[in-house]
């Protein structure tokens, strides 16, 4: 298996509203650029199914097995022979809100996908959580 994950504290955004900018799925092209769009229909819980399309690549589907609200949810996306795991962590902290994402793939093939999909993503996480903490001040 291979995980990486990346952390940040901040005070300039509630967990509450780091959920409802997760929460909002069809806006997420708004502040994600790695991305053409993100579908959602009904409620963001467990079990339920996102559609999103890369910038140049084809429609993933990506499941929603862990949902605890304004805590924690888990995406993933299943390739050929591996699967991807997105983790998303929101905890209080007397130094502000700790927000941790990690991926991992695990599976037969995860190193190809780590080395098509995964590594780039985690290395954009710095810069993508920056954005995500800006987009989140407006919910």
């Amino acid at each position: 298996m291979w995980s990486k994950s990346h952390s940040i504290v901040t005070k300039e955004v509630t967990k509450e509203q780091m959920w409802k900018l997760f929460a909002d799925v069809n806006n997420w092209h708004t502040w994600d650029k790695g991305i053409e769009f993100a579908r959602f229909e009904g409620k963001f819980e467990e079990g339920n199914l996102i559609t999103l399309r890369p910038q140049g690549g084809p429609n993933v589907k990506i499941e929603l097995p862990v949902v605890i609200e304004n805590e924690r949810f888990l995406s993933v996306t299943k390739f050929p022979l591996a699967k991807m795991y997105d983790d998303h962590l929101f905890e209080e902290t007397g130094g502000g809100l700790k927000i941790t994402i990690t991926i991992s793939v695990k599976g037969l093939l995860s190193f190809l996908w780590v080395k098509l999909v995964a590594r780039k993503n985690a290395e954009a996480l710095p810069a993508d959580m920056q954005e995500q903490i800006k987009a989140a001040r407006n919910y």
